[in-house]
């Protein structure tokens, strides 16, 4: 059998571990796990096959996956040794690190010392993190006497004979893709105290060797916290629970009591803007896929319930000249930086319309990459107001010459709050992921491959334009919903499965089709036509795409 490694060929017996065929690289390069065949593979994999084999460490985002998982694995260990009978869960991801709390636990100084220290201990004994394979009864009867069924193994018994767990001394737990094959590949963490629970710290990216400077989201944290309380009622933590409600029917309610949480708080953020009569523009910027435009225009509703007329500018056409416009690393146009927005015209343009005056807005034609005026005058009334929605409307930058208390700025994400279980949370960018891949195919003509390729440029131009400015925002909104996977399931499976093997996009396509394989689907019938995911599947009432 041979492997194509690094530039060359190497003979390899059937069954070879990957860390036994290239053990040096691995050590050189703190490799976390491997990239075989387009698939992620643990560095304990047993190789049966010809293939082209490369390593990867936390700087590749399936190397950071892992590594995020070996963490709250080993956290878990520490917990079960110290406090068998505590409950911990993880609840949010927030810049490079994740929130765990305990449902039976009070989190003290002394608490974090304890679990500091254990971890420590676990991290320098670099002690190996095994699979282990059972049958459906076999993991059964291991999970008889524990004091609580691990949600996602369950999803497994469900539809699986077989199910893996991953073990650690006397340590078992179900976890949701590779972990490392030891502990001591967690060498750079921190589990600090923070709110009601704890932070875990990990690198980032782009600097895999530290801890990035610990900056605070408040405002983000409160609103998680908001969704947090408010999706109490709906009583819907687990994929698990979700499932169960879908079987027994009763989903459609559910939906509209979700459906209902959104319209409280949208008409929440305009009752905040009616009662300051100084504002005079909305400022609306969130990430791919948040849904920005239907809730632009539910917004809207809510103000005109309040007697106030939205009027809304595209910042879109307001690009500068193709010939002014910045080239990028690669020689590419640079269209999502703010210097490819004409600044001075539009907030010339701005102050007048403020002041009562008529503007001629001009429309951008991006194909000759200039702009033209066809006589679409707009003047404000007295009850309107402006609402503008683009990247970089959080930033101050962008309208420097309208003074602060008239505008009011909105942060929209998808913030998922819906977890596969304690120990497996489902990613708010793999939520919106799997959005867009479904509204680019339905809406633009793209194929899932395209989505995936051009994923990783989309939100690396949302971290330089988009979340440095969060905290910015006067109001967010998080227009996730609790049952939104399950019906984006069937409308994105099919579309991920038309990638193969041959192509490098196959593991992440595989990835999020194991993930939406464990949601009972729901039609999309179910929806509301003013849902906000109607925006991605289709049958809106509004004018989204």
């Amino acid at each position: 059998m041979q492997i194509q490694f690094d530039g060359r060929i190497i003979d390899v017996e059937n069954g070879t571990r990957i860390k036994d065929v290239v053990r040096d690289e691995v050590e050189k390069s703190g490799a976390i796990a491997a990239r075989f065949n387009n698939e992620i593979k643990s560095l304990n994999y047993r190789l049966n096959e010809d293939g082209n084999l490369s390593l990867i460490d936390i700087s590749d985002k399936d190397g950071i996956r892992v590594y995020r998982k070996g963490l709250l694995f080993v956290i878990g260990m520490a917990v079960e040794e110290l406090y068998p009978e505590a409950k911990m869960g993880v609840n949010y991801q927030l810049s490079n690190s994740l929130l765990c709390e305990f449902e039976n636990l009070e989190v003290t100084d002394e608490v974090i010392e304890r679990i500091n220290q254990k971890v420590a201990e676990i991290v320098s004994k670099n002690l190996p993190i095994e699979k282990k394979s059972m049958s459906k009864e076999e993991a059964e009867e291991f999970y008889k006497d524990k004091t609580t069924m691990k949600g996602r193994l369950q999803l497994e018994l469900n539809t699986k004979q077989r199910v893996s767990l991953y073990w650690c001394e006397n340590y078992f737990n179900y976890f949701y893709g590779i972990l490392p094959i030891n502990t001591g590949a967690l060498k750079i963490y921190e589990i600090i105290k923070y709110n009601r629970g704890f932070l875990v710290r990990y690198p980032s990216r782009k600097e895999i060797n530290k801890l990035p400077e610990f900056k605070e989201n408040k405002k983000l944290m409160a609103t998680l916290d908001e969704y947090d309380v408010l999706h109490r009622v709906l009583d819907v933590p687990t994929v698990g629970k979700l499932n169960e409600i879908v079987r027994q029917g009763k989903i459609g309610d559910y939906i509209l009591l979700d459906e209902a949480l959104h319209e409280k708080k949208i008409a929440n953020i305009a009752d905040d803007i009616v009662k300051n009569d100084k504002i005079k523009m909305i400022l609306i910027a969130g990430p791919s896929s948040s849904g920005k435009t239907t809730f632009a225009q539910r917004l809207g509703i809510q103000l005109r319930l309040n007697g106030l007329k939205p009027v809304t500018i595209s910042v879109d056409n307001y690009f500068v000249e193709r010939s002014q416009n910045p080239i990028d690393e690669n020689g590419n146009y640079n269209f999502e930086c703010l210097e490819a927005i004409d600044v001075k015209l539009f907030n010339e343009h701005l102050v007048r319309l403020l002041n009562g005056e008529e503007v001629e807005i001009p429309s951008f034609d991006f194909e000759v990459g200039t702009k033209r005026y066809k006589g679409n005058k707009l003047k404000l009334a007295e009850d309107e107001v402006l609402v503008i929605e683009g990247i970089h409307c959080l930033n101050d930058q962008l309208t420097p010459l309208i003074p602060k208390e008239q505008k009011y700025k909105i942060y929209i994400s998808c913030l998922t709050v819906l977890n596969i279980d304690e120990h497996n949370r489902i990613s708010t960018t793999d939520t919106r992921l799997i959005r867009r891949i479904v509204r680019d195919s339905q809406f633009r003509g793209y194929k899932a491959m395209h989505t995936l390729q051009m994923w990783d440029s989309v939100v690396a131009g949302e971290e330089v334009n988009i979340f440095p400015y969060q905290e910015e925002a006067d109001s967010m909104f998080n227009s996730s919903l609790i049952y939104e996977l399950a019906v984006l399931k069937d409308y994105a499976m099919p579309l991920l499965e038309e990638i193969d093997k041959s192509q490098v996009e196959y593991a992440e396509a595989k990835r999020l089709h194991r993930m939406l394989g464990y949601f009972e689907s729901i039609p999309a019938e179910y929806l509301p036509s003013n849902s906000l995911l109607r925006e991605f599947v289709g049958g809106s009432i509004f004018n989204v795409h």
